[in-house]
C-alpha cells in the first residue's frame, strides 16, 4: 500500500475501525521507528484490517494467497490485492513461494513493512496453529526485525465460513521486536537446503509462535 493510500486509511478508515471494531491495543510503544516484518495469528479475514491498524500511515503490504478462491470471489480478491499492492503466493507452487519470498525481501529493503501470518491460513477453531517458516526465511534474507502481534476477537466476528458481525470486541497486543542476529550470521555460511539451515528456520519460527501465543494469553 503506497503512502497516499495509507494516509487515507489513517485519516478516514482508522477512526471507523476504531469505533466499530477495536476495543483495546497494548504495546503501542513497541512499534519500531523503522520498517519491520509484522507477524500475527490468523483467525479471520478481519485480521487484514486489524494488522494494518498499527502500520498506517506507513507503506506496507501483505503476503496473500491466490490458490483458494475462484470466480467472482477470486476476481474481487485480485482487485483488492492490486489496490493494496499485496504480494501474491500460491501455497501449492514452489516457484510462486520463491517469487513471494524474493518480492518480500525487495520491498523490505526499500523501507516498506511486510505483514505475514505464519500459520499460513486462518484457524478453523480459533486456536493458534503451528507456524510455517516463511517469516523466518524473509528475516534471514532481509535482516529486517520481526514485530510479533496477537489479535483476539476477530474469530467471533467473522470465522471462516461464517457471517460478519460488527461489535467493538477486537483486542490487539504488540510485542517487542525480535532480531535474530546470530542466526543471520550463521545462515550466511550455510547452504539453504541443508539440515542446519532448516534447523535455524525452525528455531526462529518456534520463537515467533511462542511470542504470539504469549501475547495472546495477555489479552
Amino acid at each position: 500500500m503506497n503512502k497516499s493510500l495509507s494516509w487515507f486509511c489513517k485519516i478516514f478508515i482508522k477512526p471507523i475501525v476504531n469505533f466499530y471494531l477495536i476495543k483495546g491495543i497494548k504495546g503501542w510503544n513497541n512499534i519500531p521507528k523503522r520498517n519491520f516484518i509484522l507477524v500475527s495469528n490468523h483467525q479471520s479475514h478481519l485480521d487484514w484490517i486489524a494488522s494494518a491498524y498499527p502500520c498506517v500511515p506507513g507503506r506496507f503490504t501483505y503476503i496473500g494467497q491466490v490458490d483458494k478462491y475462484t470466480g467472482l470471489a477470486g476476481f474481487g480478491r485480485n482487485i483488492l490485492y492490486f489496490i493494496a499492492g499485496v504480494i501474491p503466493i500460491n501455497r501449492k507452487d514452489n516457484i510462486s513461494k520463491k517469487f513471494a519470498l524474493e518480492k518480500a525481501v525487495k520491498v523490505l529493503k526499500r523501507g516498506d513493512i511486510v505483514i505475514i501470518y505464519p500459520e499460513g491460513t486462518r484457524s478453523r477453531t480459533g486456536e493458534i496453529q503451528k507456524g510455517k517458516s516463511g517469516a523466518a526465511k524473509i528475516h534471514l534474507r532481509s535482516g529486517v526485525p520481526i514485530l510479533p502481534m496477537a489479535i483476539k476477537g476477530t474469530f467471533g466476528l467473522l470465522p471462516p465460513g461464517g457471517k460478519l458481525k460488527i461489535r467493538r470486541t477486537v483486542k490487539i497486543n504488540i510485542g517487542q521486536p525480535l532480531d535474530f542476529e546470530e542466526e543471520r550470521k550463521m545462515a550466511k555460511i550455510l547452504d539453504c537446503n541443508s539440515e542446519e539451515y532448516r534447523s535455524l528456520l525452525q528455531k526462529i519460527t518456534d520463537r515467533i509462535m511462542e511470542e504470539i501465543n504469549h501475547l495472546y494469553t495477555e489479552l
